[in-house]
């Protein structure tokens, strides 16, 4: 591809915008060799990394990423048996950080599998190595006391010996005998050794050695004799500390080293995420989006904006060529930006094949060119004796050269500076050689000529930029299959050129050029009244989808209400059962008093039971009828404090609060003596208890007797019995021991939570096994306070009713 018409297009910028997001400089200079890719699949495949970078980086924030330089050389000397210094191993720790951060970061949300996958599972980090190298070594000229025992003893032992040296030379400059020789009372170090400033004069009074002498002469830095032996022990101790910092590097260059292979392969796609981690900061900055990928000349770009044109102030254009047409002729007055959508349309393509996502909605295609043939700006050049027109045909020149398929070819003022008839001529015979070669082409122009050539031509559309006349400003609007007017003559006049000029100017047009200046103003005229018709489809459109919306709505609310009512129905249904197996109970004990009443006949008794069982039946199917009883809506509670009665929604029970929500928001509450945890969001205030008024009494119940052992009163010889319905028996019969007894376990449970003290198990009597097994389980429950087999009407030795705590 030739890679200078793209500088015409400023991808140059953009590439250099990106890179200066690099962290690492070798990255940085990758990233300014980048060029378009040629190849679909490898395109296709480059947008899905920078656009699943993009994704992380919204998700997770940027990773922490530092700067490091000519690592991979580092690595490859440390094979090869060089040694490190510290600053050089310290960017080699740099690196594996990076690495492990990068992971880190990598696998921080969960996510399906994605393209840079390979390069993340790439990364091979060494946490023991880094942490190693960067507790031993604090800074590039640097090493900790703690980077091993025998330096840490050695730099002891210079400490205590300077010390010592201190002290001595300290006392020396301090005595009064001494220290009228001294020049100054200090102590300084020349060559390594700790010294005393003597005035020359004085020299044989101190005893030592001589290690300098000052510029003017008048002072000598002695090392005094006491004091030389110390200092040649530290200078001995010096040279064992260089040695043992030489034994780590060495240590650690070795380690370097064993891992250079993985860490070749980890820096390489450390570089590759540091490329994609800045495409993606500048795809997130200019609002970028991922574009399909066409295999065919075609590309679509909606809603495009010019990346290195203000956001607040760029218009989004629609541009598409290849599908319909395979040339686009743009006209319009000066400054209605024609060049910008020349641009936008090369330069928007050519990031894609760079792997940039682009600024334009994500529904936008884009294909792969092979070349991009670029003629915009003006040419004209001193030195080279080129005007205007010679610049643009030497430029025409080399792009009939290299034009061929799979080609974008942009031509700004296409037979600009010459004589206009020539020049119309001219650009309509080179449109027609660059399509005869199977480009697809954009050009610019203000011949009429070329709006009526693309008007005639099939394959060629017409494409304006529109202009607000009232304001003199361009709207930067693209519109596609209308020619634009220069409006020369309205521009000018806005502008003050006299009414009689314009007049005059308009009778030298040609009758060609009225008409087809006629014909244009029509169809301005045409295209306004298309976007007034346009807005108002759109207008009906919005309110469409609202009422649609709307409709949705109510058919939603209709589908619950109906949910609702059925529920009632069953919930209706239940009860309605329920309440026929209690009135079977009653009924039953009833009967059974009329059959021991002596004082009435059997025709009597008979005719007594018909008279009830038709009184109930007809209660029954009066309650039958279903009625709309919505499921009751109510305000779960925000917060709850320990020892709050509050009550289970669901159940509708009371409960004590016995600890506030955990992290799941679920919350332990004590419902009778049975503790379980609800979520918060499924308690409410309690509702405020109402005594049930209590039901009539059957003549049956009416009957005192006198007090038995069960709790029941007793008068006139009969037992009133305690109510007894059916959520207060449990049917055992034709269930083994084990089943038995689990089931009864699970009916005592649920009689506790719903607040009840007595409980039936039905178990029948057959060979009393059942019973045995059940009242021995029994004797050993501990929500059971006692339990007895039952009596006279009910149920006698088949039942066992339970007393419960």
């Amino acid at each position: 591809m030739e890679t200078s018409y793209l500088k015409t297009l400023e991808l140059n910028k953009i590439i250099e915008r990106a890179a200066a997001g690099c962290v690492c400089k070798e990255a940085r200079a990758k990233m300014l060799e980048l060029t378009p890719q040629c190849d679909p699949d490898e395109v296709r495949f480059m947008l899905d990394q920078t656009d699943a970078i993009n994704t992380l980086l919204i998700k997770n924030g940027s990773p922490r990423f530092g700067g490091v330089e000519g690592v991979s050389e580092l690595a490859t000397r440390a094979v090869k048996g060089g040694v490190l210094s510290m600053g050089e191993l310290l960017l080699v720790a740099g690196a594996l950080r990076n690495f492990q951060n990068l992971s880190t970061w990598y696998g921080s949300t969960d996510h399906d599998a994605l393209t840079t996958d390979d390069l993340f599972y790439a990364l091979a980090p060494q946490p023991g190595l880094e942490q190693q190298i960067s507790d031993a070594i604090i800074a590039p000229d640097t090493m900790a006391d703690t980077a091993s025992h025998t330096l840490n003893e050695l730099r002891k032992k210079i400490r205590a010996t300077e010390n010592s040296i201190r002290d001595r030379l300290d006392s020396l400059v301090h005595n009064m005998e001494s220290s009228k020789y001294l020049q100054e009372a200090v102590v300084s170090i020349r060559n390594g050794r700790y010294v005393v400033p003597v005035k020359s004069e004085y020299r044989g009074e101190i005893s030592g050695i001589i290690h300098d002498v000052s510029s003017t002469g008048a002072t000598v830095f002695v090392e005094p004799q006491a004091v030389v032996e110390a200092n040649a022990r530290i200078l001995q101790y010096r040279a064992q500390e260089a040695q043992e910092i030489e034994r780590i590097l060495t240590a650690f260059t070795s380690q370097v080293a064993a891992i250079e292979p993985q860490f070749q392969y980890s820096y390489k796609a450390m570089l590759e995420i540091d490329i994609l981690l800045a495409k993606a900061r500048m795809a997130i900055e200019m609002k970028a989006f991922k574009p399909s990928v066409s295999y065919e000349s075609t590309f679509s770009l909606i809603r495009a904006r010019h990346p290195l044109i203000d956001p607040a102030k760029c218009v989004p254009v629609n541009i598409a060529l290849g599908q319909d047409y395979d040339s686009l002729i743009i006209t319009g007055p000066n400054t209605g930006g024609k060049t910008v959508t020349l641009k936008t349309a090369g330069l928007l393509c050519a990031m894609a094949q760079c792997g940039f996502l682009i600024p334009a909605d994500e529904r936008s295609e884009v294909c792969v060119f092979q070349e991009y043939l670029v003629d915009i700006g003006d040419e004209q050049s001193i030195e080279q004796s080129l005007s205007t027109f010679s610049g643009h045909m030497t430029k025409i020149t080399g792009i009939l050269e290299l034009a061929g398929p799979g080609t974008l070819v942009l031509l700004d003022e296409l037979g600009a500076g010459t004589d206009p008839a020539e020049g119309a001529a001219l650009a309509v015979a080179i449109i027609e050689e660059l399509r005869r070669r199977g480009v697809l082409l954009m050009a610019t122009t203000h011949y009429a000529e070329l709006k009526v050539f693309a008007l005639e031509t099939p394959g060629v559309v017409n494409a304006s930029c529109e202009f607000d006349l009232e304001t003199l400003r361009p709207t930067y609007k693209l519109s596609v299959g209308v020619p634009g007017k220069s409006n020369a003559f309205l521009i000018s006049e806005k502008l003050g050129i006299p009414e009689r000029v314009i007049e005059a100017a308009q009778q030298h047009l040609s009758a060609d050029d009225k008409c087809l200046d006629a014909v244009l103003g029509q169809l301005d005229d045409l295209k306004l009244q298309l976007k007034a018709s346009q807005d108002e489809v759109e207008s009906l459109r919005h309110e469409a989808a609202h009422q649609l919306e709307a409709a949705q709505k109510k058919k939603e609310e209709l589908i619950r209400q109906g949910e609702n009512e059925l529920e009632a129905a069953r919930a209706k249904a239940r009860a309605l059962a329920q309440q026929v197996e209690n009135e079977a109970y009653r009924l039953t004990d009833e009967l059974r008093q009329l059959q021991k009443d002596e004082k009435m006949s059997a025709q009597q008794r008979a005719q007594r039971a018909r008279e009830i069982a038709k009184k109930e039946s007809a209660k029954l199917f009066s309650n039958s009828d279903v009625v709309h009883n919505p499921v009751r809506e109510f305000v779960p509670l925000k917060e709850v404090r320990v020892g709050q009665e509050v009550c289970i929604a669901e159940l509708g029970q009371l409960a004590t609060v016995l600890a506030l929500p955990d992290r799941n928001g679920d919350v332990l509450v004590r419902a009778g003596i049975i503790k379980t945890k609800v979520p918060l969001k499924g308690l409410k205030q309690p509702d405020k208890m109402e005594k049930a008024p209590a039901a009539p009494k059957t003549k049956a119940q009416q009957r005192y007797t006198r007090q038995t052992g069960d709790g029941s009163r007793a008068a006139g010889g009969h037992v009133e019995r305690v109510r007894r319905d059916a959520k207060m028996e449990c049917n055992l019969l034709g269930l083994t021991v084990d089943e038995a007894i689990q089931e009864a376990d699970s009916f005592i449970d649920r009689a506790i939570l719903n607040g009840q003290s007595t409980v039936y198990l039905i178990h029948g009597n057959g060979t009393g096994a059942l019973r045995n097994a059940i009242q021995k389980h029994l004797r050993g429950h501990r929500m059971v306070k006692s339990f007895r087999l039952g009596r006279y009407g009910e149920g006698e030795s088949g039942v066992t009713v339970v007393e419960l705590k």
